[in-house]
Order: structure tokens, then C-alpha cells, then sequence
């Protein structure tokens, strides 16, 4: 069976590159200005998609929590509703981000954390849709979402693997354009937290679906490994500054990072190959300096007999390679040879052809 996804016009598959989504978040301080700063600088960084966060923050949060004071040096109002607020966009903001993520040949879509922000995005034709991990036990969502009927990503921190089951088993009967994510919902996550096995476990246990990583760890190493044990979309947080006042900064990629990340996840689907062993045009110098030949240890006359004690292994490689070793044992030589010089088939009567062969073969190795 062959898992894979389309978003908009990108196939993800277990043969593709990396699909790599800038989790923009509300890293963008609620200023259209500096969200397309970050567009552009996550297009220029080579993603594939930039994702922002939509909230209905009325009917998201208990009014308690949406009164509650927040003052501290991330906070963008006095309670947290009024913070959370302040970091929204609404649809002039998300059409005019379309638009330029259009101009970029970029995607771009969003997380859904409510109702009414997902009929937000469907309105906006959103190419696909994210699930946050707090919302991987919210299966009326998951089943509301699913039913739009676009490619939908599910983070799966703070789960269990009852959890994603669920979730999976809600989803699939309605929209089988899935993808499960790894992730451990620390901000920022500990390496040892990470549990990026999890990925083949996923991959053993959901064969139909893709399988991603979404990473709040530090640094640019772990989508790496992440690809290597099957990920194909990977989402990293990302800002200009990890300097920038909010809560997401400290553990998101700047501009440096995001590009180091997908050059070397391009390079890693490369560097996988096919599987097959193979000799390259490029080594056959390098083998041939560092290989190694049979040489005579010492002057031999001819009619000698054999023994190791009368060859020596040396470098280059341009002659008969060691593993002919127990072959030339005992022989007799037929013809003088000084010390150093190859050990040919031809100085132990043995068939011209057989020589050219193993010199040929000695000098692949």
C-alpha cells in the first residue's frame, strides 16, 4: 500500500522530499507588516507551507480564562483573553496573507482550534487544514473538520496511543487525507522527550496515512533523524528574532536555522539512496591510492616456492588485492622478481587472463 497526501499541488509521499511547514504561530505580534516579513523569509528559506494559529477566542476560553490578568514580559493585553486578541487575524489579514503566499508559490494554511475558526478557513478555501495536540481527544472537532474534506494534519502530544487511535478511527470513515504527526507538546521539548521511535511505531501501525514530525526541540538535527525514520512533513516553529517579545521565540528557527534544516533534509533523501550497493566513478582514485597489492617481501629468484614470509601487502592498489593471499601460498614462481614489485598471475604460470582479471577487480576494491 502506498501512503501519500496531496496539498494543493504537492504530493507527499514516502519517496518525496520532506514537506516542510513554518509554524508561524502568532509569532508575527499581530502585525499583518511583520507576518509577511515572515512569509517572505520562510519562502526564501525554501518551505513548503507557512501556518499561522486561528482562534475564536470568545467561545474558545471559559470567560475566566479569558479575564484572567496576564502581566508579564510577553504580554500583548491585560488579561489573557485581551492578549489573545490582540495576536488575531481576521479575514482582511488572511486574504491579504493568501494573496502573497500565492505570489510566493508557497501554501499557506492554518490551525483550527474551535468551530467557528474552521468554518473560518473553509470560507478562505483553505488547502488544508492543522489539529493541534489539545485537540486530539476533541473528536466532535476532528469530525467537523474532517468532514470539509481537505488534507488534514494531526499533531498527537500529550497522547497516548489510545488517543491517536481514536482520533484516527474518528477521522478515517470521513476523510482519509491524513496525516499523523509525533510530537511532544513541551515548550521547547527535552531531547530526551522527543520519542522519535514513535515515528515507526506510527508508520507500523497506521499504513494508509503519512506520518510527520512536529518538533519543539531545539536546534535543526531532529527533523533530520525524524526523515530518516519515515517523517515526511515536518513543522519548526519560526520567527526572525528569537529575541522578539512572546512566548514561541525561544524555541523557534530563524531564518539560518530553517534553511540549514531543509538543505539538509535535502540532501539526507539523496544521501539515502536505493538500497543497492553501488561503486562510484568518484572513488575509483581514492581505492587505488589507499588499496592495497601483493608485492615480493624480499628479492625472489625464480622456482622459488611461496611463503608468507615472502609477501608483503602494500599500497597502491594496482595489482593482485590481498584476498588473493591463500591463492599465490605455495606456488612457484616462474620468473625472478625484486623486492616491491607486484605479484603477478603470469610469475606463477597461472593463465594470463586470470591476472588481467584480478588486476582489474583489485583495482575496483
Amino acid at each position: 500500500m502506498t501512503r501519500q497526501l496531496i496539498i494543493a499541488d504537492r504530493v507527499i509521499s514516502d519517496d518525496s522530499d520532506a514537506y516542510v511547514i513554518a509554524e508561524i504561530g502568532h509569532n508575527h505580534q499581530g502585525s499583518l507588516k511583520t507576518a509577511k516579513e515572515l512569509f517572505h523569509a520562510a519562502a526564501e528559506c525554501g518551505v513548503s507551507a507557512a501556518k499561522l494559529q486561528k482562534r475564536d477566542n470568545r467561545t474558545l476560553y471559559t470567560r475566566d480564562m479569558f479575564d484572567k490578568p496576564y502581566d508579564n514580559e510577553n504580554s500583548f493585553g491585560a488579561t489573557y483573553g485581551e492578549h489573545r486578541e490582540a495576536l488575531e487575524f481576521g479575514k482582511v489579514e488572511y486574504e491579504e496573507l493568501q494573496a502573497e503566499a500565492g505570489r510566493l508559490s508557497m501554501a499557506f494554511f492554518a490551525t483550527a482550534f474551535d468551530f467557528k475558526s474552521a468554518d473560518f478557513l473553509a470560507d478562505l478555501n483553505s488547502p488544508a487544514y492543522k489539529i493541534a495536540s489539545g485537540d486530539l481527544k476533541n473528536t466532535p472537532l476532528l469530525k467537523h473538520v474532517a468532514k470539509i474534506g481537505k488534507p488534514m494534519i494531526v499533531s498527537t502530544g500529550g497522547g497516548t496511543l489510545e488517543d491517536v487511535q481514536r482520533a484516527y478511527d474518528a477521522i478515517m470513515p470521513i476523510n482519509p487525507r491524513l496525516c499523523l504527526m509525533q510530537c511532544t507538546c513541551g515548550y521547547p521539548a527535552e531531547f530526551a522527550e522527543l520519542d522519535l521511535r514513535v515515528i515507526s511505531t506510527y508508520r507500523e501501525k497506521f499504513p494508509e496515512v503519512v506520518i510527520g514530525y512536529s518538533g519543539h526541540d531545539n536546534g535543526i538535527a531532529m527533523p533530520v533523524a525524524a526523515y530518516m525514520l519515515g517523517a515526511r512533513i515536518i513543522e519548526k516553529h519560526f520567527t526572525l528574532n528569537r529575541a522578539m517579545k512572546g512566548t514561541d521565540h525561544k524555541f523557534s528557527l530563524e531564518p539560518i536555522g530553517m534553511k540549514k534544516m531543509i538543505r539538509d533534509l535535502l540532501r539526507v533523501r539523496l544521501a539515502l539512496g536505493d538500497g543497492r550497493k553501488k561503486v562510484y566513478a568518484s572513488e575509483a582514485s581514492p581505492a587505488l591510492k589507499m588499496g592495497k597489492k601483493l608485492v615480493a617481501a624480499r628479492d625472489l629468484p625464480a622456482g622459488h616456492v611461496l611463503t608468507a614470509a615472502d609477501i608483503a601487502i602494500k599500497s597502491p592498489g594496482d595489482g593482485l588485492a590481498p584476498y588473493y593471499l591463500d591463492r599465490v601460498l605455495g606456488q612457484v614462481l616462474t620468473q625472478e622478481i625484486r623486492v616491491d614489485q607486484a605479484i603477478t598471475m603470469d610469475a606463477i604460470g597461472q593463465p594470463a587472463g586470470v591476472g588481467a582479471s584480478a588486476v582489474r577487480s583489485a583495482a575496483r576494491v
